[in-house]
């Protein structure tokens, strides 16, 4: 009788065991929080936000979207809302605040003048990331518009260590210190968007000067690009794609991918003929008078997510 019970205690407790282990967590909703930081005695402050099912998603891609000069990161949000694509693929977004809703990008900007060491500050929330988020390390990615875009092109030079891909949008290299010292020492795979009737930043290169902008001198959508070809050893014949004209808005945009096929890297020129200061198929944040025409030709979050899944540092 003793036995038999023993034996019946255990059975029940195996069964238990066995329903436990074979329990599915149900998924957990989207959810959007700010964090906060403390960074070489600076407040720093970013917004994350963690796609529908984020606890069953394992170990999650990591898109930086980056908000221009004057932004915040509730305005980049509106710019380039990459929540649908977070949802969909299980990316983690982080949404960062600049100093004085400015960046360090190496051009004479507020926190350039305060000293203030962005690049640190992006090393720091890859850290709380990795730690806290089920981000996958080799999967860190950025991009942003403006003096995010050109933040962005610093991280690719400085932060390669952590920055699997860029896209930069409305925005090339800071020119005198920048460019003239980007030797990320592994291949960065890149991404420049540009419209050549830009009011603020010349697609031309030279010095900026448009728009009360925080000046500075910059390279050309071109000098970028090969710039970035050279880095990552990409030949310098493109494939040229000329991109349906969908919306017939009075742009229309070019598609250059020069490509390494030794190492699966590439730079993608997108040049939108008469498209202005603004992210494709965005929310146009000023009149067109002031940042010129938004391109519908084409989903620049959708672009340019499609590029960096294809990447992780390796």
């Amino acid at each position: 009788m003793k036995n038999k019970l023993i034996f019946s205690l255990l059975f029940i407790t195996l069964l238990s065991c066995n329903k436990e282990d074979n329990s599915i967590t149900p998924d957990k909703p989207s959810e959007q929080k700010t964090i906060n930081l403390t960074v070489d005695g600076n407040a720093r402050s970013f917004i994350v936000y963690l796609p529908t099912g984020y606890n069953n998603a394992g170990k999650m891609p990591l898109i930086f979207a980056i908000h221009g000069g004057s932004g915040t990161p509730e305005g980049m949000i509106n710019i380039a809302n990459f929540k649908p694509i977070s949802d969909r693929e299980k990316v983690v977004l982080i949404y960062p605040a600049g100093i004085q809703n400015n960046w360090n990008d190496g051009r004479p900007t507020t926190p350039n003048q305060l000293g203030i060491n962005d690049v640190s500050f992006f090393n720091q929330m890859c850290d709380y990331a990795i730690a806290n988020l089920y981000v996958d390390g080799t999967k860190i990615y950025a991009t942003g518009i403006s003096n995010g875009g050109f933040m962005s092109s610093r991280l690719g030079c400085e932060l390669s260590n952590r920055i699997a891909a860029i896209a930069v949008d409305a925005a090339t290299i800071e020119a005198t210190t920048i460019a003239s010292s980007c030797n990320p020492g592994r291949p960065v795979p890149s991404i420049y968007i540009h419209g050549t009737s830009d009011p603020l930043v010349p697609f031309t290169g030279g010095q900026m000067t448009a728009g009360g902008t925080a000046g500075g001198t910059v390279l050309s959508h071109f000098q970028a690009v090969d710039k970035w070809i050279t880095i990552n050893g990409c030949t310098s014949t493109p494939v040229i794609t000329d991109l349906p004209d969908i919306a017939n808005d009075g742009t229309t945009i070019k598609q250059r991918v020069y490509s390494n096929s030794t190492n699966g890297s590439e730079v993608v020129s997108y040049v939108i003929t008469n498209g202005g200061h603004t992210w494709p198929q965005g929310y146009q944040y000023l009149n067109e008078l002031i940042i010129g025409k938004t391109s519908q030709d084409m989903n620049a979050c959708e672009v340019i997510w499609s590029f960096f899944k294809r990447f992780r540092r390796l």
